[in-house]
């Protein structure tokens, strides 16, 4: 599991930095480092580590960068795991900020407050923190990762919750014009609003939060996690699935996977168990088992989204519908109505809570939440400088 979580993660950078075109064009080669100026304003009077850890796109070696960002391989790993070499960078203190190189690289920036993490190396490369699990070593440490990808096209850097919500931060990216943006931001008490939110939502969804033996409220794991851990029960979507199942049975559900080619359409009839995808020439072209909660929550099993260009599309497009539960409401998908987005008694209600607590509504709250360009992303093709601010846990 934590190889697949890890991959999925990681490939999910390359396919943003190989897919999108947001933002102006290139204006120069983008330079092998750029600047990464990271803000401490979260308040808190930790100290703060912070590494880079990815794959270098020049080689595919894995790895890590240190703050001149200078690559350095991993060596190799041993089963049982065993400890990697210390990557962290100290970072800046609260109220202060730090600059650090970043290589071009696909890969995750993790911050962790107060203590290192635990990283080890199996023969088969890093092993990802992976909170879920009890015994994961990091499992009491207050942290959390963005995920980027640099190459010669220029910077893709996200926040996001697709594994967990946890300590705030934002991301940003000076343009080659000069002109900044950013995303990523919560509301003013958008930390402890989400907690309190996921609390009071009916239905076992406040057994996502995990809380150290001194209170502190570490994070809130993602819906997948719930389901495979036994948090959240199995069934949770499972009344949704149903209703979704009977409508396209007597119903077309068309989707149209590509914002730049309205004429590439596929349209979807369910048969018994079976969801049957043809394309304009009557032509079925995929097929979908009735999905379970976990598939719906980690948009893969019977909603895997492979890269190709017709069951990967439709299924991305399946993945957003259910998590957002516009299904019903819209047989044309994508819906890109956010007044429609998990207005259904039964829906994600982890991503529901998320996005209304982002300052403008953006989030990855699932794998994806790009759908209809409603993640929290920045982009620029000659990027002259990149964000991270750590904000309050209030």
């Amino acid at each position: 599991m934590l190889a697949k979580i890890a991959l999925r993660l990681v490939g999910a950078a390359a396919l943003v930095g190989a897919l999108l075109t947001l933002g102006p064009p290139a204006q120069a080669a983008v330079p092998d480092t750029i600047p990464l100026k990271i803000t401490n304003n979260s308040a808190r009077g930790d100290r703060v580590y912070v590494y880079n850890l990815g794959t270098l796109l020049t080689t595919g070696q894995q790895g890590w960068a240190d703050a001149n960002g200078t690559f350095h391989a991993w060596p190799a790993g041993g089963n049982p795991p065993t400890a990697a070499p210390d990557a962290s960078i100290v970072g800046p203190a609260a109220g202060q900020s730090a600059t650090i190189r970043i290589p071009k690289f696909s890969g995750r920036i993790y911050f962790s407050y107060g203590q290192k993490l635990d990283f080890r190396l199996t023969t088969g490369g890093l092993v990802q923190p992976a909170v879920q699990n009890p015994s994961d070593p990091n499992r009491n440490i207050l942290f959390n990762w963005s995920e980027y990808t640099l190459n010669d096209s220029g910077l893709w850097l996200n926040s996001t919750q697709v594994d967990m919500f946890s300590a705030p931060y934002a991301v940003g990216v000076q343009r080659s014009d000069g002109s900044t943006v950013s995303t990523g931001h919560l509301k003013a008490g958008g930390y402890t609003g989400f907690f309190d939110a996921l609390r009071g939502q009916p239905g076992g969804w406040a057994g996502l939060i995990q809380t150290r033996s001194d209170g502190t409220v570490l994070r809130a794991l993602a819906p997948g996690y719930g389901v495979e851990t036994g948090a959240l029960p199995s069934t949770v979507l499972d009344d949704y699935v149903n209703r979704v199942w009977q409508k396209y049975a007597t119903t077309t559900l068309t989707v149209t996977p590509f914002a730049d080619q309205p004429n590439t359409k596929y349209y979807g009839r369910v048969s018994g168990n079976v969801m049957n995808f043809a394309n304009t020439a009557g032509t079925v072209v995929t097929s979908f088992q009735k999905p379970d909660a976990a598939s719906v929550f980690g948009c893969y099993k019977y909603l895997d989204a492979p890269n190709d260009l017709v069951r990967g599309p439709i299924s991305r497009t399946l993945c957003a519908g259910f998590n957002r539960s516009t299904l019903l409401v819209n047989p044309a998908q994508p819906d890109a109505t956010t007044a429609n987005f998990y207005q259904d008694a039964v829906t994600n209600h982890y991503a529901r809570k998320i996005h209304a607590q982002m300052a403008d509504g953006k989030a990855y709250a699932f794998a994806f939440d790009d759908v209809g360009q409603q993640e929290s992303l920045v982009h620029d093709g000659a990027p002259l400088q990149a964000y991270l601010t750590l904000d309050p846990l209030s």
